[in-house]
C-alpha cells in the first residue's frame, strides 16, 4: 500500500516538474539556465507550494493578529524534529506532533488561568525552543538540523517534496471549503458563535492547519524565517487590497513570486536560500509601504502637502 502511495506521489510530482518546465522554458535563457538540473526543479515545485501556502494562510495570521502564534508554533516544532531525528522518523510526524501540543498547551494556559495569550505563547515555545536546543547540543552530527533552523530548499528530497504538496493541498482545500467560516471566525467570532458556528473547533482547526504549512516549510526556509512567510506576504496585501478573498490570493502570489525570485537569487549568489527568500519577501513589502495606493506612505505625505497647500 505505502508502496503504491509512493509511486503515485512521484508520478504526481514528475508530471507537476514537466508542466512546470513547460513555462520555466518560456522564460530567457539566462534565467531558465539554473532550472535544468533536477535538484533545481524540486526545489522549485517546492518554493512555489510552500511560499502559496504561507502566502494564503498569513492573511489569517494577520487579521487575527496571531503573528506571535505563529512564532511560537515556529519555534516549538524544534524538539520534535531532533526527537525524530533520533529515533530515524520523518522529521514532518515529529514536528507536527509537538507543534500541535503545544498549541493546545497555549490554548490550555490561556482558558484556565489568569494568564493572557501572549504570556502563554512566550512561556510554551520557549520552552519548547530551549528542550530541542538542549536535544540537539546532545547530538553528534547536527548538520542536517541546522537546515530545519534556516532552511536549504535546494537539498529538498522527493519524499519532502511530496509531504509538502500533501500539506499545500489539504491548507488549500481547507481554505476553499471552510471560507464563509473562517471568514465570519476571522472577523467577528462573538458573531459566529450566535450563528452556532463551533469557535473552538474553527480556533484550533486554523492552528492545525499554520501547524501543518509550518512543518511543511521547514527545509525550505526553516524553522527561524518561516514566522517571516507566515506575515509578510499577508501584511504587504492588507496594504494593497481591501477584501479578504483578494488578500488571500495577492498573499498567495506574493508569497510565491518572493519564494520563487529568492530561490533564484540563492543559487545565482550562492547564499541561504531560506533568507533570500525572506529578503524579497521583505522588499515587497517595502516597496508596498512606500508606494500602496491607498496605505502607502507616499500617498499619505502628498495628501498632507496638499492639505498644507490649501490652509
Amino acid at each position: 500500500m505505502l508502496e503504491r502511495l509512493y509511486q503515485f506521489g512521484q508520478l504526481a510530482v514528475d508530471a507537476l516538474i514537466t508542466v512546470l518546465m513547460l513555462f520555466v522554458n518560456l522564460l530567457p535563457e539566462t534565467l531558465a539556465e539554473p532550472f535544468q538540473y533536477a535538484f533545481m526543479q524540486r526545489a522549485l515545485l517546492t518554493a512555489l507550494v510552500v511560499g502559496g501556502i504561507c502566502g494564503m494562510l498569513s492573511s489569517f495570521v494577520i487579521l487575527k493578529r496571531w503573528s506571535l502564534l505563529g512564532d511560537a508554533i515556529s519555534h516549538a516544532v524544534l524538539p520534535g524534529v531532533a526527537i525524530a531525528y533520533l529515533l530515524g522518523w520523518p522529521f514532518f510526524i515529529g514536528a507536527f506532533v509537538t507543534g500541535a501540543l503545544t498549541s493546545v498547551g497555549i490554548g490550555f494556559i490561556e482558558h484556565n488561568t489568569r494568564i493572557k495569550a501572549d504570556a502563554a505563547m512566550g512561556l510554551m515555545f520557549t520552552a519548547a525552543f530551549a528542550v530541542g536546543i538542549v536535544i540537539i547540543s546532545q547530538i553528534q552530527t547536527s548538520t542536517h538540523l541546522m537546515h530545519i533552523l534556516f532552511g536549504n530548499v535546494l537539498g529538498v528530497g522527493p519524499e519532502t517534496l511530496m509531504l509538502t504538496l500533501v500539506a499545500g493541498v489539504i491548507a488549500l482545500l481547507a481554505v476553499l471549503l471552510f471560507y464563509k467560516e473562517l471568514f465570519l471566525y476571522t472577523f467577528d467570532s462573538v458573531q459566529a458563535r450566535t450563528q452556532g458556528l463551533n469557535i473552538t473547533v474553527l480556533h484550533y482547526g486554523l492552528i492545525l492547519l499554520l501547524t501543518m504549512t509550518i512543518v511543511a516549510s521547514l527545509e525550505t526556509v526553516g524553522i527561524v524565517l518561516v514566522v517571516a512567510m507566515l506575515v509578510t506576504p499577508g501584511a504587504t496585501a492588507y496594504l494593497l487590497v481591501n477584501s479578504l478573498p483578494r488578500m488571500i490570493w495577492l498573499g498567495a502570489a506574493i508569497g510565491m513570486l518572493s519564494a520563487v525570485v529568492g530561490l533564484y537569487l540563492s543559487f545565482l549568489f550562492n547564499v541561504a536560500s531560506g533568507g533570500a527568500i525572506v529578503l524579497v519577501a521583505s522588499a515587497i513589502f517595502a516597496l508596498a509601504l512606500v508606494f500602496a495606493p491607498r496605505q502607502g506612505l507616499l500617498r499619505r505625505w502628498l495628501s498632507r502637502s496638499r492639505i498644507r497647500l490649501a490652509d
